[in-house]
């Protein structure tokens, strides 16, 4: 395999901090404006995390108190800050933060896996050096389902025999350095009769690919996450292509992004699809193409 550093791709990152003052990031291409925190409208019975709706240029948006709900002190002036606003997996949201710092770029292998022992309750999937300061990178997909759970919709029963009998042959790895994320992929196989394998990391993916290639339990479907640290999903997809042994594997790339600003990338690294995370009925339709482009090349 390739050396993971030949493999680096860049990754621009905003900067921003809460009551505590430490620095905190997110991917920039998860963030679509930042803007002085607005008054809010507080709606009864909402989430405890939802501070409250702003309007947006006529639309509604969901302002989170990310301190709250990262279960940090909450900032000194509640209704000061501002707002950095995300479009992830399908929806706006505003996240009340302290302030924002500034936009840093670097390299996917610059950001590193969160510490051992940070703990299934830990809001971080990655940590960085900046100016020799420790910075935190949000796991804003957790911090979103903790306030509105994606719907995890049981279509095992809606599919024909011959879905079924192809989506048997499959032998999936789903790799996601988000515990939720990949919480809700592996349910959403599960509920579809499939049992599977699952990474937290590129390099894992690959440890569990060679371990089983040549093996009855051979992989032959890879979903992956995009934006992971060390080495994203492109990273991997290309060097999984390099070698003979994966040049058939099929690769889908599942991310928190809007998939149409990804499909050409996806399809310069070699992946064979790109989705939008999430929605059960539709990994569960590119599941099917999936493993129906499988049997075709084995057949």
């Amino acid at each position: 395999m390739a050396s993971e550093n030949a493999r680096a791709d860049s990754l621009s990152l905003l900067l921003f901090t809460l009551r505590s003052g430490k620095l905190m990031a997110i991917n920039l291409l998860k963030v679509s404006e930042i803007i002085p925190c607005p008054a809010l409208t507080r709606l009864p019975e909402s989430h405890p995390h939802v501070k409250g709706v702003a309007t947006l240029r006529g639309a509604s948006l969901s302002v989170i108190d990310l301190s709250r709900a990262i279960g940090e002190q909450p900032l000194v002036d509640p209704n000061g800050g501002c707002l950095i606003v995300t479009d992830v997996s399908r929806s706006k949201q505003g996240l009340h933060v302290q302030s924002v710092s500034k936009i840093i770029h670097c390299l996917t292998t610059d950001i590193r896996p969160p510490p051992h022992g940070s703990g299934a309750k830990s809001f971080i999937t990655g940590v960085t050096q900046v100016d020799g300061s420790l910075v935190q990178v949000l796991d804003i997909e957790k911090v979103i389902h903790g306030i509105t759970p994606a719907r995890l919709e049981a279509t095992a029963g809606h599919l024909s025999q011959e879905e079924v009998a192809l989506l048997a042959g499959a032998r999936i790895l789903v790799v996601d350095d988000s515990q939720v994320a990949l919480q809700q992929s592996v349910i959403t196989l599960r509920n579809l009769g499939i049992e599977c394998h699952t990474a937290r990391s590129a390099k894992e993916a690959i440890e569990w690919l060679m371990e089983l290639q040549g093996t009855a339990r051979e992989i032959n479907i890879l979903v992956s996450d995009i934006e992971m640290s060390e080495m994203d999903g492109y990273a991997l997809t290309r060097t999984l292509r390099e070698s003979p042994d994966f040049k058939n594997l099929y690769i889908l790339l599942h991310t928190s992004l809007d998939s149409a600003m990804n499909s050409e990338k996806t399809k310069i690294a070699g992946a064979n699809a790109v989705l939008t995370k999430f929605s059960s009925p539709e990994l569960t339709q590119c599941l099917i193409r999936a493993a129906r482009t499988v049997a075709e090349q084995s057949g």
